[in-house]
């Protein structure tokens, strides 16, 4: 029996993927919305920079230099994710399997309508016992205050919690920082494991391998 209390995930590359690349569907929002084309590195540059709390709006407003309502290009952006949006496989059954020995959580860096629909897309909304989008918070992954947040909503100490995420430095460090242990999700072409990192898992082996490791961390 493992000494954790809680089980909280990242979402967007660990439990959720899209079937085409971040750039070509924001290649795919800006046809839509008639905008000229925005490379993924300066998407990522903005989106470092603003806070996006309720859309991506004000990232989408930094980046048009035309006449493009960034409102516009967001809702294009979110419909083209959504859109591509596939769950990996058998994520519901692991959850409920958690379920029976821990408080399962959500914690995920997005404006809050983005993130929110992707789980209404998923069809997830109803499976955690707690969803933290760090849009409604003032700051987000790798701030232990993220952390703090979904702990607090799970009712749950940071130690007695795992999370489990594939960015190294914003989920791994980021949630070892705040004093929770971490598994780390790998994939092909992802980035390498981190050595904060207390367990790894490949992607494809998720479900599979997930309830076997947590009671050895």
């Amino acid at each position: 029996m493992s000494s954790f209390d809680a089980v909280v995930f990242d979402l967007d590359y660990t439990l959720a993927v899209t079937d085409r690349d971040r750039q070509a569907l924001l290649d795919d929002a800006t046809e839509r919305a008639g905008a000229h084309d925005i490379e993924r590195a300066a998407y990522l540059d903005a989106h470092g920079t603003v806070a996006a709390t309720e859309t991506r709006a004000p990232i989408f407003e930094r980046l048009v230099t035309d006449d493009t309502d960034p409102d516009e290009l967001a809702m294009a952006y979110r419909l083209a994710i959504e859109d591509a949006l596939v769950p990996v496989d058998g994520v519901p059954g692991l959850l409920a399997d958690l379920h029976e020995s821990y408080r399962v959580g959500l914690l995920t860096d997005g404006p809050i309508a983005a993130q929110r629909d992707k789980l209404r897309t998923l069809d997830w909304a109803g499976l955690f016992d707690a969803v933290v989008i760090t849009g409604s918070l003032p700051t987000g992954k790798p701030d232990e205050r993220a952390f703090a947040a979904v702990c607090d909503d799970l009712d749950v100490d940071r130690a007695g919690t795992v999370y489990v995420g594939d960015r190294p430095a914003v989920d791994v460090e980021g949630a070892a920082d705040a004093g929770l242990a971490t598994v780390q999700v790998l994939y092909p072409g992802g980035p390498e494991s981190h050595a904060a990192a207390d367990a790894v898992v490949d992607r494809d082996e998720l479900v599979a391998r997930l309830p076997e490791i947590l009671p050895t961390l």
